[in-house]
């Protein structure tokens, strides 16, 4: 159940959200997007309960990446679209900013290429790391003004995950985003971090000015998954 939230956000920045399991991060994101409606309380967006805006223009304010998104047996180009018919320009635009430019020059059929072989025998299996590029790439071309990342790079491996950490600014520009994540290490890009607990937020603030309050939740998170990194280091 979350309860007295109350976020505001400057049009351009971005908002990590971070907390334990179960501690209403996905919940809050759900709700604020209106993919489900509370049934307690209300959301205000701009001081206005957000069930008084049209659905359909409401819902394209979004662009969201949920851990459980799914790609379909159809073209690349319809994937990263949602669509039967797309832009191929753009569409070819958003995957190299996500980096996959090197894998779409390998694919037999570029943009035309089907993803798994479900219907077509000459269809590319692609692995979890490529998938999440992929839905990344998804959430540009639809361009809403605000996006929202639910753990977006956790199939990828180190180096890919380096590599949208450090253009995620260029990447998402000048939009709004939201970005949830358990690893503390990955939100340091955001311009401010906010901490969920018990469908609360306990903390609020950067990085630096979190980990300056040793009894916060934050610190305590930072730090045991620091010494974890650094255990499996001196292994």
């Amino acid at each position: 159940m979350l309860k007295n939230l109350s976020i505001k956000l400057n049009i351009g920045e971005k908002l990590a959200i971070v907390g334990m399991n179960g501690s209403g991060k996905t919940t809050f994101i759900k709700l604020l997007s209106r993919l489900y409606e509370p049934n307690e309380g209300q959301i205000l967006l701009n001081g206005i309960d957000i069930r008084k805006y049209d659905y359909e223009e409401y819902t394209r304010l979004f662009s969201i990446v949920f851990q459980d998104f799914r790609l379909f047996s159809f073209s690349l180009g319809q994937n990263v679209a949602a669509s039967v018919e797309y832009d191929e320009d753009y569409a070819k635009e958003v995957l190299y900013e996500v980096g996959f430019e090197h894998r779409l020059k390998n694919m037999p059929k570029g943009l035309s290429t089907a993803l798994y072989k479900n219907f077509e025998e000459d269809g590319v299996e692609i692995s979890g790391g490529e998938a999440q590029k992929i839905a990344l790439a998804r959430a540009l071309y639809r361009n809403a003004p605000i996006i929202i990342l639910d753990e977006p790079t956790s199939a990828l491996d180190p180096i890919a995950e380096f590599e949208i950490y450090s253009k995620f600014n260029e990447i998402v520009g000048s939009k709004t985003t939201f970005y949830i994540s358990h690893r503390l290490s990955s939100c340091r890009f955001c311009d401010e971090i906010a901490v969920f607990d018990n469908g609360q937020i306990v903390q609020k603030g950067s990085h630096e000015e979190l980990l300056k309050n040793q009894q916060g939740l934050y610190y305590s998170l930072w730090h045991a998954q620091a010494k974890y990194y650094d255990d499996k280091v001196s292994a």
